[in-house]
């Protein structure tokens, strides 16, 4: 019982995490790289907490699957971010 109440207080940081504060910066990113701008180090910072935190989360993604299409649209974010941020760069 433990641990579906920490389960679940966790999965509530991180949605609201995810709404509040990941998702939108997300979207400035791509944005930003859209209009062919480049990362800065913040940006790429970013980009590396996000997908670090995923991989520390995976056990608790992997008892709940339903939390799994949050994470997995932010790491397609996050890799359209770097993608797209590299060929601007390429292009510099």
């Amino acid at each position: 019982m433990e641990n579906n109440n920490t389960d679940a207080g966790l999965m509530v940081v991180l949605i609201e995490r995810f709404h509040k504060q990941r998702y939108p910066r997300a979207v400035n990113l791509i944005e930003k790289v859209e209009r062919g701008g480049l990362l800065s180090h913040m940006d790429i910072s970013f980009i590396k907490e996000v997908s670090d935190d995923i991989q520390k989360i995976k056990p608790l993604l992997d008892r709940h699957p339903e939390c799994q299409l949050i994470a997995t649209k932010m790491m397609n974010m996050c890799q359209e971010i770097a993608v797209k941020g590299l060929s601007n760069e390429k292009e510099t």
